[in-house]
Parts: structure tokens; C-alpha cells; sequence
């Protein structure tokens, strides 16, 4: 089985980073795999580090004529059984298969609700969500070739960040949330939440168009002693060790991989109900939901779980079981490998 991948993505991101994840997941499944990315010094760097040597293409705009003969000539030479696509621009850009002479299958990787005028010449679709997949057929797809592929997440064991680095005192109540800073995420629903919840902190890890506004909001609400903006940061592993509670506020998640990051971290999970939260949290069980851009709401369920050890180290618990059940590594990377052996099988 040999497996071309592309990713054209933005330097940072969560389909990017499952992106390496699955690579470097393949990698040890010892599956045969070359890898095509937008040129991304740090990628490329991590990717070697796993003993993957990445192809590195310019994937421009609507004028980059280069890159898709790159592309052609990388599958002529490489001649896969598979190629799997990431998102748009790197879906778009790879050439059809031609089937007449036993080409390969073309699968794009989807994690978000896209346009499927790019996809029209895949064979299959993976979305990462039930609901992707629900989409997809709602869109004309047909159903048998969508299928539901989950994300999975690494989370090592890792020495908590001091809070001393972050100005945090050590008995503090202390919340993480991570993602790009987006409308989409709705950190200022959780700015005016931790306004609400006395002597609480907040760490946001990530970085993006709305920091200033989120700056400014945290001046606005006088929480500059409480709320710290990290930055993008790769020790994922070591701010969950540092947190009491992971909270997802997004009011657009068609995933949630952070949901997973706090299972497996054994970390109480607080999230707004929108797509992807909804679809993989059992309320009260493995974690809590709350209604999307309702900051009181997200406030008392933050509030809930910081007050009820009880609650809290239940929710850890069975988050903890939720990800050892299906989204570890080698669960995923066996449902990949079984998904194309079957679409590259007899018949």
C-alpha cells in the first residue's frame, strides 16, 4: 500500500497539526507514504524529525501553474495506490485519477463544512465528524463514498507548565482553551464568563486576527491580572498538566479535537453545544455543554465543576474512557489502513 499525502495548509491550525499527527501515526505503522506540503520550515522540521522527508511545493494562488505539474509528475514517479488530500486548495490542485489504467484512489480529508466544488473529482470524501459526513450527502455526495474517519490526539505525559511563568498563582483556579483567535471560537464569550467567576485565570494558547479585540476586551472587563494570551505553543501536553478545567467556547466547532485533548489529559472538559462538541460529549458524563454564545450559562457550568470534586474527577474519568475507546492513535491509524484496503481491494 503505497500512500501520497497533501497538506496546504496554514502554518498553524488543527487540521494542520492532525495533519503531522497522522502522517507521523503512519509513519510508525511503518505504511509506505511520501508527503507533499506547502513549503513551512517548522513542518518540515518536525516531519524529519520522524524520520519523514517531505516534499516541499509552493501551493499558491489561482496563477501557481507549477505546482499542480509538480504534483502529476510526484504521483507519475510515486505511482500510489492512494492519495489523500487536505482541504482546498491541495484537493483542487492534484490531478484525477484515471481508472482506465488502474490509477490510484483519490480521498480528501475533510474537517470543516466546504465547498464541494473542489471535491468533484475525488473518489471518496473522509469527513471527521458524523455530521461532516451527514453534510456531505445532504450536499449530493453519495453516501457510499463519504466515511466517517475520526482525529486522534497524542497527549504524552508531560511536567505542567509553572504558573509562576505565567504570572499564575498556584491555588488559583485555573482554565485552559486553545484555537485560533476567531470569531468562531468565541474567546470574548469566554472573557465575559471568567469576568463572572471570582479569582478564576485563563491561559489561551493560540494566536490570530482577533487578538487585539480579545486585548482589549480583557481591559474593558479589568481581567489583565487573570488572562493570559500565550500564543501558538507546541507543549500542549504541559498546559493541560497545568489546568484545572479545558473549556471550548466555539460557536463553530465541526470537531472539537481540544474536547479530545482534555479527555486524554484526564482533564474536565466545559463546552459550548455547537457541532462538534455536541456530537462527542455525553453531558454530565464525560463532559459539560452548555448553550452556544451565553456567557452566564458557560460561567455557572465553569463554576459547576470547579466547586464539585465529585463531578469533576467523574468527568475526567470517563473522558479518559471515551479517548482510550476510540481516538488513540493506533485506533485511528487501524481504521485509516482498513479503509483503504478496502477501496483498493477486489471489487
Amino acid at each position: 500500500m503505497r500512500v501520497l499525502q497533501a497538506m496546504a495548509g496554514a502554518d498553524n491550525g488543527g487540521a494542520e497539526a492532525f495533519f503531522e499527527r497522522l502522517a507521523i501515526g503512519f509513519q510508525r505503522a511503518g505504511l509506505d507514504q511520501k508527503i507533499v506540503i506547502r513549503k513551512n520550515t517548522g513542518r518540515a522540521s518536525r516531519l524529519r524529525e520522524a524520520g519523514i522527508e517531505p516534499v516541499q511545493l509552493g501551493f499558491g494562488g489561482g496563477l501557481d501553474f507549477k505546482t499542480p505539474r509538480q504534483l502529476k509528475q510526484i504521483v507519475d514517479d510515486y505511482k500510489p495506490d492512494i492519495v489523500l488530500t487536505w482541504m482546498n486548495r491541495a484537493t483542487k490542485m492534484m490531478p484525477a485519477s484515471n481508472h482506465t489504467d488502474g490509477g490510484y484512489k483519490l480521498v480528501a480529508r475533510q474537517g470543516g463544512f466546504y465547498n464541494l466544488k473542489y471535491y468533484r473529482h475525488c473518489d471518496y470524501i473522509i469527513g471527521n465528524t458524523h455530521g461532516i459526513v451527514d453534510y456531505l450527502i445532504a450536499e449530493g455526495w453519495p453516501g457510499e463514498r463519504a466515511q466517517y474517519l475520526p482525529n486522534f490526539v497524542t497527549i504524552d505525559p508531560a511536567q505542567a507548565v509553572s504558573r509562576q511563568d505565567f504570572s499564575t498563582p498556584d491555588g488559583a483556579p485555573l482554565l485552559l482553551s486553545l484555537g485560533r483567535l476567531h470569531t468562531n471560537k468565541a474567546f470574548d464569550v469566554l472573557l465575559d464568563a471568567v469576568a463572572r467567576l471570582d479569582g478564576v485565570y485563563v491561559w489561551i494558547a493560540g494566536e490570530g486576527g482577533q487578538r487585539g479585540a480579545l486585548e482589549a476586551q480583557v481591559r474593558t472587563l479589568n481581567l489583565t491580572d487573570r488572562v493570559r494570551f500565550l500564543g501558538w505553543r507546541q507543549d500542549v501536553s504541559a498546559l493541560l498538566a497545568s489546568c484545572d478545567v479545558m473549556v471550548c467556547p466555539s460557536r463553530h466547532e465541526p470537531l472539537g479535537n481540544v474536547v479530545i485533548e482534555g479527555w486524554a489529559a484526564g482533564r474536565p472538559v466545559v463546552a459550548a453545544a455547537s457541532q462538534g462538541p455536541t456530537e462527542l460529549i455525553r453531558a454530565g458524563e464525560n463532559g459539560m455543554l452548555c448553550p452556544v454564545d451565553d456567557c452566564e450559562a458557560l460561567a455557572s457550568t465553569i463554576k459547576s465543576v470547579l466547586d464539585d470534586d465529585e463531578l469533576s474527577v467523574g468527568l475526567s474519568r470517563n473522558g479518559r474512557a471515551a479517548y482510550e475507546a476510540s481516538f488513540t492513535e493506533a485506533a485511528v491509524v487501524a481504521r485509516y489502513k482498513d479503509f483503504f484496503a478496502h477501496i483498493t481491494g477486489p471489487g
